[in-house]
This record gives C-alpha cells, sequence and structure tokens, in this order.
C-alpha cells in the first residue's frame, strides 16, 4: 500500500484525467494511504493479543489480502479510464464491481473476527484495553456505512442503469465539491461517516498514548481510573459524531451547511463532553492527596 501510495502520487502529477468530477488517480492515492493506517493499527492490535496468535494471523492475512484485490481492480479500473465503484456499464465492469464487494465483505469479517479476539482479550491496562476495543468497533460501524453506498439511488434500476449507487445523497456524484476529501458541498456524502468511523482505530488508542505522555505532568491522569473514564467518555463522544454525521448525510445535509437540527445534536454532544470530562476528573483525588480531598470516590463511579 506504501508503494501504491507513490504509484498514484506520481499519477496524480503526470496523469490529468479526470473522472467524476476528480483526479482519476485521487481514489486509489486516499485507498493506499487509508490501507496503510488501517493495517498498521490492526497489526499492532493484534500484537496485543496474549492468546490465539493463530486466529488473530490467520484474521489479519485474511484483511490484507482482500485489501490487495481491492486496490488491484481500483487501479486497473483507473489504467483503462473507467470507474471502479458502482460502475454496471459493460459485464466486465460489473463483474469487477461484484469482486469489489464480495472482498469488502471478506475485510469486514476479517476484522470482525480480530474485534471479538480483541473483546475476550485480557488486556493489562485497562484504557488502552477500552480504547482498542472501542476503536475496532467503531472501526467496523463504519466500513458498515460502503454498504449503504451500493444501494441505487434515486433513478437507478439494476440491470438497467450503467451506474447504480452513490457517495453522494440527495444529489449527483461529481458536483461541487471539497478540496482534498472531494465530500460533496451541495448535498449529503456517505463517505464522511465512513471515514470517521473506519479512523477510530488509530484515534482512540492515540488517545492513550497521549494520556500516557501527560500524566507525568498532570497527577490526576497517573491515576488509571481517571484514564479509563476519559477514554469511555472519549468512545461514546465518538461514537455519536459518527452518528450525527451519517444522520446528517442521509438527509442530504452537505458538511459544510449544517441546519438547525444539526447544530443542536452537535451542542449536546459538546456539552457532554465538557460536563463529562470535568466529572471523570473531579471524582478522583491525586495519588498522595490528604484531607478530604482523598476520600475515595464514590462506588458508582468507579469502573
Amino acid at each position: 500500500m506504501v508503494v501504491m501510495a507513490v504509484v498514484s502520487a506520481v499519477g496524480l502529477l503526470v496523469d490529468d484525467r479526470v473522472l467524476v468530477g476528480a483526479p482519476i488517480w485521487a481514489k486509489p492515492f486516499k485507498f493506499a494511504v487509508s490501507f496503510v493506517a488501517y493495517c498498521l493499527s490492526l497489526a499492532w492490535m493484534l500484537s496485543l493479543l496474549p492468546g490465539r496468535r493463530r486466529t488473530g494471523w490467520w484474521a489479519g492475512t485474511v484483511v490484507a489480502v482482500a485489501s490487495l484485490v481491492e486496490m488491484v481492480i481500483i487501479t486497473g479500473q483507473v489504467v483503462r479510464g473507467k470507474r471502479s465503484h458502482f460502475n454496471n456499464a459493460t459485464p466486465f465492469d460489473e463483474a469487477l464491481f461484484n469482486a469489489m464487494a464480495v472482498t469488502v465483505v471478506i475485510l469486514w469479517a476479517g476484522t470482525l473476527v480480530v474485534a471479538v479476539l480483541l473483546l475476550r482479550a485480557r488486556i493489562a491496562d485497562r484504557a488502552s484495553a477500552w480504547a482498542v476495543r472501542s476503536g475496532i468497533l467503531l472501526a467496523l460501524a463504519g466500513a458498515a456505512v460502503g454498504f449503504l453506498m451500493t444501494q441505487p439511488a434515486p433513478g437507478q434500476r439494476r440491470g438497467v442503469s450503467k451506474v447504480v449507487g452513490a457517495h453522494s445523497v440527495g444529489v449527483p456524484d461529481g458536483g461541487p465539491s471539497m478540496p482534498l476529501t472531494g465530500w460533496s458541498t451541495t448535498g449529503g456524502d456517505l463517505r464522511i461517516p465512513h471515514f470517521v468511523g473506519m479512523h477510530a482505530l488509530q484515534l482512540l488508542p492515540l488517545l492513550v498514548m497521549l494520556l500516557g505522555l501527560l500524566a507525568p505532568r498532570f497527577a490526576r491522569l497517573a491515576d488509571d481510573r481517571v484514564r479509563l473514564r476519559l477514554v469511555l467518555l472519549a468512545s461514546g463522544a465518538y461514537a455519536a459524531v459518527f452518528a450525527l454525521l451519517l444522520w446528517q448525510a442521509l438527509r442530504g445535509r452537505p458538511l459544510t451547511g449544517p441546519d438547525g437540527a444539526t447544530l443542536w445534536a452537535a451542542g449536546l454532544i459538546l456539552l457532554a463532553v465538557a460536563l463529562g470530562t470535568y466529572g471523570s476528573l473531579r471524582t478522583s483525588p491525586p495519588p498522595g492527596a490528604t484531607g478530604p480531598e482523598a476520600a475515595p470516590a464514590p462506588k458508582d463511579l468507579v469502573p
């Protein structure tokens, strides 16, 4: 995937073809970079498994092979000057897209096996354990958004239309979009919750690492109960943001033009995060504290 990211970057520089409103090499570049982050994160998570290493190895290998097949098809279609996703223009194009659909299901199933192993594993640090578990479950939810994209958009019919499925909701693919990401600025875009959900796999474990780095400077973060509460809060907030972005996209609203309902929901999430952060830091005294501050936290606040 690193090699494909470099090849695609060169393609962006030397090939000026445009497909569905975007540079033709943009899709393989974004997929390659995403797979690099996804597979590195998954490999690190597999290293945390104290047992069932063989099962984890096979699940990881399945994910790697499925990712490779996906990239081969995407890149092959770019070389041909054809779109890879939702393409039913010819029997060959349709067969390639169907093959991609199968590899996505296999990739999702392989990741699910890893998720089950992680949910059952005994990981010493509880904050790390729940960051990994929450991250992979949210990644599975984000990946599942891809299945919504394959449903026929208004005016499309299976077996008749040359294109069946879409990234955008309420507007055709290929319209005005955000720079770099290519996300629609005139309608909903399912790629947004898809992206956010899948990258929980990296962001939540990174939060644990950040808390660990800050612990020597901030006494409260040295308490593993505080770090656990903050990770659980972050996981819940991340899930809420993912759900909000999915809801916004399904209603045909662009990320750049949220309506009142979206803003109200976002405000409630921010308020919950602020109150939750205050409560998480407030409920445990810093190590070594004496007096009333050192009283143990109420039992219902201790996970």
